[in-house]
């Protein structure tokens, strides 16, 4: 059987159990009084203890119809859909990074930042207890990292946060009011960690434009103008994981509308 094929099968399995416990981290972390490792999994509305055959990920929601096989409590498809966003994920980070310290390392980046989409769209918060450890684990990953120099990675950070630093106090000035929070700030220096200076252009433009698009179509639909909030969190982690995954093409396609030679 081909290595590749079995790699990526592990990668898709282990993903698809990082995931389930993505699930606990983004339904706990929020709640200070919560601990992600104890109790043990239980169903949110009955509080029952969920069997072993009930935990295995992707297999169980399937198994019990979507519903508590205690209470019959309908179970959000968000447990299954970070499930499978994970497996995913870890499959493309082996793929593209082997069996590596890069892909570890790129692993966890990938898992931080999904917690963190879920979270941020659930609460509108970002924990400093995954961006400001992730800050540190991204400059120290870039020490064994062959595709980022540690200059970089501080670069990253010192530009990442202070970019949308600067744009937050802007907009206050402007307008009077918060417009980005600081766990905003915190996220793009992470991501200034793991992937360097060279990614906040893509990623600052890549996440205003579709946050930009997205939240014009909330207004609209709400009918707040500008009062509606959007969190602006998932927009940069997904600007982040684009960048991570097809990094040489967008410097490719940059090098050619610097050069004129960009037609469309």
């Amino acid at each position: 059987m081909d290595i590749e094929f079995i790699i990526s099968i592990v990668a898709l399995i282990l993903g698809a159990i990082v995931g389930s416990f993505l699930n606990v981290v983004i339904l706990r972390l929020p709640q200070e009084d919560k601990s992600i490792v104890f109790p043990a999994s239980h169903c949110p509305a009955c509080s029952t203890p969920l069997l072993w055959y009930e935990n295995i990920p992707l297999a169980s929601y399937l198994f019990l119809r979507g519903k508590c096989s205690h209470c019959k409590t309908k179970i959000s498809p968000q447990y299954p859909i970070v499930e499978l966003l994970m497996a995913l994920l870890s499959a493309a980070v082996f793929a593209s990074f082997g069996l590596s310290i890069t892909a570890a390392g790129y692993f966890i980046f990938c898992a931080a930042l999904l917690a963190i989409i879920w979270i941020d769209i659930h609460h509108q918060i970002i924990p400093d207890r995954i961006s400001l450890p992730a800050i540190v684990l991204g400059l120290f990953f870039s020490f064994f990292n062959p595709n980022l120099t540690w200059q970089s990675s501080v670069i990253g950070i010192l530009a990442g946060g202070g970019a949308l630093y600067a744009i937050a106090v802007l907009y206050y000035l402007v307008r009077k009011q918060e417009g980005m929070g600081g766990g905003d700030i915190k996220l793009l220096a992470m991501i200034g960690a793991f992937l360097g200076w060279q990614s906040l252009l893509f990623v600052i433009f890549f996440s205003s434009l579709t946050g930009s698009i997205i939240g014009i179509a909330a207004m609209i639909k709400q009918g707040r103008g500008g009062t509606s909030r959007i969190p602006f969190g998932p927009f940069l982690s997904i600007a982040a994981l684009i960048y991570l995954f097809f990094n040489k093409w967008i410097h490719y396609y940059f090098q050619l509308y610097l050069e004129g030679n960009l037609h469309f």
